[in-house]
């Protein structure tokens, strides 16, 4: 049967806006699979936060009912998140649990993680409040962790603490004053400048009571991370300066790797050195 021209030009404009509504309409947004978002209310710093928690691909199989895993916590969960759930999509990359710690609800991000990523204070920097990352610690200690263990099959054993910048200099404290937390660290562009230098001092402190630091630490910071290129301080020297302090204590138990990331500044180095870290970690740890 032939159509008219009409009928034609009317059965291709119905075609049309029907194709054209299902291209244009809106969905709820990428969702990564076996993740959800939990909210905890701080009874430690009275603020709310959330978790970014994902899960690996074979959590939920029947021949894994039983199988506990290591988790990778992460500082500054709305930026590493999403990049450390990428890093872990595929295979055998995706051997453990992913848990982000928002910034505080309500809070300017910088000010939030200023404030809790911060060992001691810094009278210099006027624009943020320092200082915080005792309490942030206890926090995280009691309810983050805690909250993790208590409801999903994680292994205490194998906590990784992955931390960028300010995030990166919190981990090495945090691998200072409470060692036995955590037993990995990712720890990239780290802010070893920090209140001039002072990480140093606390390491020297930290060897003058202990031989002992059983962990497996990986540092990496880009190689453009320097004044040449625009950074106010130099990241490769600091850091390059640190780790050799670390290696003259020859510490019983300590595994360390470090890298100096070819063709990366402060702000690209992480993908990099959280995808080289994992499989440094992943080595030492022996997983299946």
């Amino acid at each position: 049967m032939k159509l008219s021209f009409v009928r034609r030009v009317a059965l291709f404009l119905l075609l049309y806006t029907g194709v054209s509504k299902a291209f244009l309409a809106e969905s709820d947004g990428f969702q990564i699979v076996n993740s959800k978002v939990v909210t905890i209310d701080s009874t430690v710093l009275g603020r709310k936060y959330d978790l970014f928690i994902k899960l690996p691909h074979d959590y939920f199989w029947e021949k894994s009912r039983l199988k506990k895993y290591p988790v990778l916590y992460l500082n500054d969960g709305p930026h590493t998140f999403k990049v450390a759930a990428g890093v872990t999509h595929f295979r055998e990359m995706d051997r453990v649990i992913v848990v982000g710690v928002s910034f505080a609800h309500g809070e300017n991000g910088q000010y939030s993680r200023v404030r809790d990523l911060t060992p001691v204070v810094d009278d210099t920097w006027t624009k943020y409040k320092t200082g915080g990352a005792p309490s942030y610690l206890e926090f995280f200690e009691d309810e983050v962790i805690s909250y993790i263990e208590d409801n999903y099959r994680a292994n205490s054993d194998q906590r990784i603490l992955s931390g960028h910048s300010l995030g990166g200099s919190f981990g090495t404290w945090v691998l200072l004053t409470k060692p036995d937390l955590f037993s990995n660290y990712i720890l990239t562009s780290p802010s070893l400048w920090y209140k001039n230098n002072w990480i140093f001092d606390v390491e020297k402190k930290f060897f003058s009571k202990s031989k002992l630091l059983d962990a497996n630490v990986y540092f990496a910071t880009g190689a453009l991370e320097t004044l040449k290129h625009g950074m106010r301080h130099n990241m490769v020297n600091g850091q390059v300066k640190f780790v050799k302090q670390l290696r003259s204590r020859d510490y019983q138990g300590l595994t360390l790797e470090e890298d100096v990331v070819n063709g990366t500044d402060h702000y690209s180095t992480y993908p990099v050195g959280l995808s080289k870290g994992l499989m440094f970690i992943y080595k030492q740890l022996s997983l299946p």
